[in-house]
């Protein structure tokens, strides 16, 4: 019985299920004494191998905590991982695989241990399994990353990156913050705000707040341009319409590559080709010399609008959207791809 308890739970068990498997208490603390073949991960939950665990059992072995001594912790039904550790299995960028924030159904409750940080909620979400753990979804963990992390720029980055890979709808994530009431907070609502205006990283997000505090336009954010036949040309990280100026920002992280740096330069020559005035910066120079950006994109603005022929594009997706988002009780279906 134990052995397929241990298939099911990445070669772990809990006490409660040891003991129901009929194992004595003497037997399963003597078992995992140092240098013993078992291991206690955290009270009440054992690793059933002597090498160190993973990520997947780490992250589990949280939920199997959690989870109540007689439920079945793969149901998602009374624990759930939830926040940072949760996406961080999804494989998203930057979101930290540690503390293991764990909600449990309210009314029940849990104490803190080590890094497991148990949240007991009464907003019970659908759950899902991420690589055999019962998580929230990545609306609902971003959403929990959000409310319990002070960092800014981690917050921005992590928000960015969950929309950026497709997991949410900027709606979806800006309904979920709006229900969980964190909003409140600074670094939440100027992330929510950017994702709901197109921004999609945080040096996006940087440029937004260095060209929010001028007189210039404001742009669409990752607006999708095509040619006059239909034919999809670009995606710059901002564009003017009505001036036919592009704003790329190339971080030597994702641009500076042999091939990605290729791709860049035919990017921009399609652009240039068709009429859009381009201007490239860094991350770098954004944040050291935001001045330069501001003087280039101003020059660029005022001769894109005193030409006589407009460029040969449309632009199409994003559109600049304001806060609050939108009528009362809008909720739109979240996406459930994992």
């Amino acid at each position: 019985m134990i052995t397929r308890t241990a298939q099911r739970q990445q070669n772990m068990a809990t006490h409660h299920q040891l003991r129901q498997a009929g194992i004595p208490a003497a037997t399963i603390s003597g078992r995992s004494r140092r240098g013993g073949p078992w291991q206690r991960l955290l009270p009440r939950v054992y690793l059933l191998q002597t090498g160190p665990p993973d990520t997947r059992q780490q992250a589990l072995s949280a939920v199997l905590y959690a989870a109540p001594p007689t439920a079945d912790p793969l149901a998602g039904t009374t624990a759930a991982l939830t926040g940072g550790a949760a996406l961080a299995l999804l494989g998203i960028r930057d979101a930290p695989p540690e503390p293991l924030d764990v909600l449990v159904r309210a009314p029940r409750s849990v104490a803190a241990t080590g890094r497991v940080r148990p949240a007991s909620t009464t907003r019970w979400p659908t759950t899902i399994t991420i690589a055999g753990v019962p998580s929230t979804r990545p609306v609902r963990a971003a959403t929990d990353f959000a409310a319990r992390t002070d960092d800014p720029d981690l917050v921005r980055s992590v928000l960015a990156n969950v929309v950026q890979g497709g997991w949410c709808h900027p709606h979806d994530l800006h309904a979920e913050l709006r229900a969980a009431r964190v909003r409140h907070r600074p670094a939440v609502r100027a992330a929510a705000a950017e994702l709901v205006a197109g921004v999609r990283s945080i040096a996006e997000g940087r440029a937004r707040d260095t060209l929010s505090a001028t007189d210039l336009p404001a742009p669409l954010w990752n607006a999708r341009l095509h040619e006059p036949d239909g034919t999809f040309l670009a995606s710059p990280d901002a564009y003017w319409p009505e001036e036919g100026v592009a704003l790329e920002i190339d971080s030597a992280e994702y641009h500076y590559t042999r091939d990605s740096w290729q791709a860049t330069l035919r990017r921009r020559l399609r652009m240039e080709a068709r009429g859009v005035l381009v201007v490239s910066t860094t991350p770098g120079i954004l944040r050291e010399r935001p001045a330069d950006l501001i003087a280039a994109l101003r020059a660029l603005l005022a001769l894109g609008t005193a030409r006589p022929t407009p460029p040969q594009v449309t632009a199409r997706g994003h559109a600049q959207l304001e806060l609050p988002l939108p009528r009362p009780g809008y909720a739109p279906k979240a996406r459930e791809t994992v």
